[in-house]
């Protein structure tokens, strides 16, 4: 294919040279001559191993070459990719001018282009920049319709400085947000021949991915450096507790607990970080990271209670006690916390859980139960259908699976609040379906 590359800097050099390699011939754009010279004689303006090499083979083929003439690269090429920078203001906002006046200089070269042409954002960009802040420029300088026109991509990078091309040709996964089939079809054309998992999604969902990547990198450095720390007080190595931590593949290293839904209870994560925050006061060392964990986690369970708020009714039907499907455990469940703030706020509520029988509960598990709600008998029903016959909303708690019938339960005025994503899919929703964090 034929591709115009916008923003000669590191993401744009790799790619450049990888598309070159590939056999596409690669047109760099950038306003820096110095660059632009640089591409010419067969250099890299950046250093990465293996780069000088790839990038001298692309210009001496003629399949790479350099320009600061946006209008030629735009009339040379079939797509053209933008990789230029998106440094942060002084508040902490992105910066996307640079984008912005890229894009206007991709649209006057699409004023004056009959062919279809497709614009990819590899920029790393936050959600709905695309479609709300870019898309537009490129609209009214071309006077014409993204979608229609001419095609629209988000199609993030994952490059390490240091190992780039080697990520660029083995990679977790090619993502491809699109404004429409066909722009997403011309881009994973760039891509064939390498092998990785190909995600095609919307363009807001390809934005978002590479910044729950980023701030969860960033988070797992944190989160070490902190356990690191308190390990540090205990004459503990740090490094050796966390090699161990990561032979866990089950749960430490896996999707697991990272499924966005409702907040965490049961007897051992909120006791045991607890204990973990007191020992690390004992000796002195601040964690803000560990330290955020329990007020987070209760901030969420309020962002559940304000959802069934704002849905204005007062009967309200709760599918789910304990802390998860499959257990009667209910010791610091946040349902419990939910159920009595709505109780105390005059909701009319009841609640089903097949494994959840007070009077059966025993221990601590019944203990902390009739603590925090003494009157729970009254507020219990036998069966899903009764829940859902007394709730004006529906509030889904947990994941057991006979959970997943209430959707074709309901009829077409009840409200249903999901907060673990087992009636997402469902095929006969009846009624009003919300989503906690979709």
């Amino acid at each position: 294919m034929k591709v115009s590359i916008f923003g000669l800097g590191y993401v744009g050099c790799v790619s450049a040279a990888c598309l070159a390699r590939e056999g596409h011939t690669v047109i760099g754009v950038d306003i820096n001559p110095l660059k632009v010279e640089y591409i010419a004689s067969g250099r890299s303006p950046i250093i990465e191993p293996g780069l000088d090499e790839m990038i001298a083979e692309g210009v001496r083929v003629e399949r790479l070459r350099a320009t600061t003439d946006s209008e030629v690269a735009v009339h040379d090429s079939d797509i053209s990719i933008i990789c230029v920078g998106t440094p942060s203001n002084e508040n902490g906002s992105l910066k996307i001018t640079y984008l912005q006046n890229v894009c206007r200089e991709i649209g006057k070269a699409l004023a004056v282009k009959n062919d279809y042409h497709v614009v990819v954002v590899r920029s790393t960009v936050l959600p709905s920049t695309v479609q709300e802040q870019l898309v537009p420029v490129l609209e009214e300088v071309s006077h014409k319709l993204a979608g229609t026109d001419f095609g629209v991509s988000m199609n993030p990078e994952f490059l390490r400085e240091g190992s780039a091309i080697a990520d660029y040709y083995s990679p977790s996964h090619i993502i491809i947000g699109a404004i429409d089939q066909r722009s997403g079809d011309l881009v994973q054309q760039l891509y064939n021949g390498i092998e990785a998992p190909l995600v095609r999604t919307d363009i807001p969902t390809a934005e978002m991915v590479k910044y729950a990547d980023n701030a969860f990198h960033a988070l797992k450095v944190v989160f070490a450096n902190e356990i690191g720390t308190i390990c540090k007080a205990h004459n503990i190595d740090g490094q050796e507790v966390m090699r161990i931590f990561c032979q866990d593949r089950r749960l430490n290293l896996s999707p697991y607990y990272l499924r966005p839904g409702f907040a965490f209870g049961g007897s051992c994560l909120p006791k045991d970080l607890r204990a973990l925050l007191y020992r690390a006061k004992e000796r002195d060392i601040d964690a803000p990271m560990l330290s955020s964990i329990l007020p987070s986690n209760q901030r969420h369970v309020h962002y559940g209670i304000a959802m069934i708020e704002r849905a204005g009714r007062k009967k309200v039907g709760i599918l789910g006690l304990s802390f998860k499907a499959g257990t009667d455990d209910v010791r610091e469940s946040p349902m419990v916390t939910l159920i009595e703030t709505l109780v105390g706020r005059g909701y009319d509520v009841r609640i089903y859980d097949e494994n959840v029988r007070p009077d059966n509960l025993i221990g601590a598990n019944r203990s902390f139960l009739e603590r925090e709600i003494p009157h729970i008998a009254s507020l219990m029903l036998s069966s899903v259908e009764a829940v859902v016959e007394h709730g004006e909303v529906l509030v889904i708690a947990n994941g057991s699976t006979i959970f997943s019938q209430v959707p074709r339960m309901m009829h077409g005025d009840q409200i249903l609040i999901d907060l673990v994503g087992i009636a997402k899919q469902s095929t006969e929703q009846n009624g009003i379906y919300q989503g906690i964090c979709w």
